[in-house]
């Protein structure tokens, strides 16, 4: 290994080192300081005249007496089947008090692109057991789903319920059982959301099929920038070497992008909007792009990725970015969090773009697609009332529209709301359905089939009056 003492710049968490030849791109480095103590980084820039290193532990301590050494590979992730159950840092190293890890093999944390031609389409439904996914917002197998959410609200609930629920019907049926496994991959959050994480994940007993890397908000900001990597690394030897179904689930992207501004503001680059990197939505898609199936492999990676909106804007150049590149998004509202529905996810804005592809005959039920279309028709003219009724009062409305007032307050504390310990499998989510559609009049079911209508409309559904306040 080549050994340099030529620091010539330290800024933020980058440091700079003259050379006397081109370094490899993302190659790592090792830097020893002055008392012995070794960092490990990662060239982020390479000329032939000098180099920019993001140091992974944080440059505090570093000066230019330290020594520069370039290991001549990038970055690796040791993976084995044995990781499941473990705990790690941000950087990949154990944290839980384990025996080392002894690799099957060391994978490059930056992966290979799957060949378009190579994917499997994505069709097969994913039943977390939360009726507002799976009737309204369908997850399916190979799947990018984000949750959109805003600070303080318990988007983090939301993800360990479905981790620990998610099932494939399908297979079930056909009496086939594949292997789940769950990574997670914390990226600034607090020592209180990572006690609480791991706190469900021994409650459930969740922690043997899953892998747990843990960045904290008092690491180093540049570790956020491997910790995404690394996690989706290791679930793709899962999937694609062991046939497992794997689903990542990556908290908090906006930390993420926070620390690839940190970056790019000490590399002193051109700011694109609102101070982020212009190459934020590559860097997004790099990360979001790994989730998929490949023909003639069993196994699949999912990803459900969180992010908080600041100001709770889905404006924001982050989950802008993120809309784009992934197939929908749930989105966390925090009026329904408000009024004590869990989990409140507002299913008007969220969507899931492969849906169609996971329900219908033969799949879930073949009145999934005209009860999900009718539901969601039925709540968006209610909310459209409430407006109204803040106006004009009930009085002035018609006795349809007073029933659509009810539907979307029904639709509520009955559909969406469940708790965080309730599995519904996808029968019970429809059958609710039907009973909340049979306060309409039939009349009022133009999306569904009539052959549907009579099959399970309820004739005797009668609704209550509302109580006085």
């Amino acid at each position: 290994m080549k050994e340099y003492q030529t620091i010539t710049e330290i800024s933020g968490p980058l440091v700079f080192a003259e050379v006397d030849e081109p370094v490899g791109y993302d190659e790592i480095v090792e830097i020893e300081t002055a008392d012995g103590d070794i960092r490990r980084g990662q060239v982020l820039e390479s000329t032939s005249e000098y180099v920019a290193i993001q140091v992974f532990e944080g440059t505090s301590g570093i000066n230019r007496d330290a020594s520069v050494r370039f290991v001549g590979e990038t970055m690796k992730m040791p993976v084995t089947e044995d990781l499941l159950g473990r705990v790690m840092d941000g950087t990949g190293q154990p944290i839980d008090d384990g025996p080392d890890i002894v690799p099957d093999e060391r994978r490059d944390i930056v992966g290979a692109a799957i060949n378009p031609y190579s994917r499997e389409y994505p069709e097969e439904f994913i039943q977390t057991g939360v009726s507002a996914v799976d009737g309204m917002n369908t997850l399916v197998r190979g799947q990018k789903l984000p949750i959109f959410s805003g600070s303080g609200l318990p988007h983090s609930d939301l993800a360990l319920q479905i981790a620990r629920q998610a099932t494939v019907p399908e297979e079930e049926e056909e009496g086939e059982s594949s292997e789940f496994a769950v990574i997670f991959g914390a990226m600034g959050i607090t020592a209180e959301e990572a006690n609480e994480f791991m706190d469900d994940f021994e409650r459930t007993g969740a922690l043997e099929r899953s892998v747990v890397f843990m960045n904290l908000a008092d690491d180093p900001a540049v570790e956020r920038t491997i910790t995404p990597r690394l996690a989706l690394t290791t679930a793709e030897y899962l999937a694609f070497d062991k046939d497992y179904h794997v689903l990542v689930i990556l908290t908090d992207m906006t930390n993420y992008c926070e620390a690839l501004r940190e970056i790019g503001a000490a590399r002193e680059e051109v700011p694109g909007r609102r101070g982020y990197p212009g190459y934020m939505y590559t860097d997004l898609a790099n990360l979001y792009e790994r989730a998929g199936r490949i023909k003639d492999h069993e196994g699949s990676v999912t990803q459900i990725p969180i992010l908080t909106m600041p100001g709770d804007d889905d404006t924001h150049p982050i989950p802008d970015l993120t809309g784009y590149i992934t197939e929908g998004q749930i989105y966390i509202d925090r009026d329904l969090n408000s009024q004590g529905i869990e989990p409140p996810i507002n299913v008007l804005p969220s969507l899931s773009r492969l849906m169609d592809d996971g329900i219908g005959e033969g799949l879930t039920r073949e009145d999934h697609a005209d009860v999900s279309d009718q539901i969601y028709a039925a709540y968006a003219e209610g909310e459209d009332l409430r407006d109204l009724v803040n106006i004009v009062g009930r009085e002035a409305l018609s006795d349809l529209d007073n029933k659509y007032l009810d539907f979307a307050d029904r639709f509520e504390t009955e559909f969406v709301q469940q708790g965080t310990e309730t599995n519904r499998d996808i029968d019970e989510t429809l059958e609710i359905g039907w009973d909340l559609l049979s306060m309409l009049p039939k009349d009022a079911l133009n999306r569904i089939d009539e052959e549907l209508i009579d099959e399970h409309y309820r004739e005797d559904q009668t609704v209550e009056a509302p109580a006085d306040d």
